[in-house]
């Protein structure tokens, strides 16, 4: 994808004027900011932003705008980039799992903090320098809410957690205890029950804990009513105080989706209509692959060429991809106007989390052009 830096004043008035014929990602930064801002002011702690959702130039650019400061990153090229936005800013490098060469590579960009599930994965971090360095020791644990569990992945056991707090300690590392209650979580109770376990993983290992990283995980709206983020921010500061008292450890938080994707809104193109099916200029090789894993939004509008909003009756569609693969197809029929033609627009709100950082180039689609928009 490549970025326009033109703002134009929203997407129906860019889309009537040129009349696109390849995916569009519409990008606010007054959006992104404001959703920084948002995050700065409700949680109780350091804001670190997980580039994995969006590693664009623009987005760095304007969190460190808005006053972001860390970063959560997970391979060398997100740290290059990273510095090219904000040679000084925090990076935690909490991808758990890394190669002897990633990790030289890394302690060159500073790294503040590490994260480990695994007695291996600490060893591998004898050499890197203690000063001004913490491990967090990912934990995972059974926890329901999310649209997936990453901890069938990446995290100790609250057991193992314990033997890796002490072992961290003994070599000298500040510590502290990370954790991810899953993507696109709404649920306060999540983080309540991780904050209530990795204290008592901290007291049964015996050790103080420089920091709680309560993860990222944080809901995107992507249907029906929006995410009560403050209701999350307020279950987490409660809980941090209960488990832990009034010296409890600083709090760290990961948005990703819930940072970026409000900022972008998705225009494809129809290209054909089939009786109940219809074919898009992009699908799941492209800006729509993560539909397949976290289901279909509901903030949609279909408009004509000339910006003409669609409206009335709707009826269930087959969505397929542009590529000649049958298996290019959204994995549920989604709700779109009976007079959905071919030539109209089809826009999705809220898809600047991996909608462009996951596609592909397969057949030749997959690329969605940045155009900056003044209001979505």
């Amino acid at each position: 994808m490549r970025n326009q830096p033109a703002l134009w004043p929203s997407p129906v008035w860019h889309l009537t004027k040129f009349q696109p014929d390849a995916p569009v990602l519409y990008f606010a930064p007054d959006v992104l900011q404001a959703t920084a801002r948002r995050f700065q002011d409700g949680f109780g702690g350091l804001v670190s932003y997980a580039v994995k959702a969006n590693d664009d130039t623009a987005v760095l650019d304007n969190l460190v705008s808005a006053g972001i400061t860390a970063f959560d990153v997970a391979s060398l090229p997100e740290m290059e980039r990273v510095r090219a936005a904000s040679p000084d800013a925090v990076l935690h490098y909490h991808n758990p799992v890394r190669s002897v060469a990633e990790i030289a590579g890394a302690v060159g960009h500073g790294i503040a903090s590490w994260s480990v599930d695994c007695p291996r994965e600490l060893d591998k971090l004898a050499d890197v320098p203690r000063a001004g360095t913490e491990i967090a020791v990912r934990l995972r644990m059974p926890v329901s809410g999310a649209a997936y569990d990453f901890g069938e992945k990446f995290g100790a056991d609250p057991d193992h957690a314990v033997a890796l707090l002490q072992k961290a300690r003994a070599m000298g590392f500040a510590t502290s205890l990370t954790f991810h209650p899953g993507t696109q979580c709404a649920d306060p109770q999540a983080w309540a029950v991780y904050i209530i376990e990795a204290a008592d993983v901290a007291r049964r290992a015996a050790v103080t804990l420089n920091r709680i990283n309560v993860g990222g995980g944080f809901a995107a709206h992507r249907s029906g009513a929006a995410p009560d983020l403050g209701a999350i921010f307020d279950r987490i500061a409660f809980e941090t105080e209960r488990a832990f008292g009034p010296d409890h450890p600083g709090l760290v938080c990961e948005p990703g989706r819930a940072m970026v994707a409000e900022a972008f809104t998705l225009a494809v193109r129809v290209k054909a209509v089939r009786g109940d099916a219809i074919f898009l200029n992009d699908g799941v090789y492209g800006a729509l692959t993560e539909l397949r894993d976290i289901g279909l939004p509901d903030r949609v509008q279909v408009m004509r060429a000339d910006g003409t909003e669609l409206t009335g009756t709707t009826r269930p569609r087959v969505v397929f991809g542009p590529t000649c693969d049958s298996i290019d197809r959204l994995p549920q029929k989604m709700p779109l106007p009976d007079s959905t033609e071919e030539g109209d627009y089809v826009l999705i709100r809220a898809m600047g989390a991996y909608s462009a950082s996951i596609s592909t180039g397969f057949n030749g689609y997959g690329d969605q052009e940045i155009v900056t928009v003044a209001r979505l």
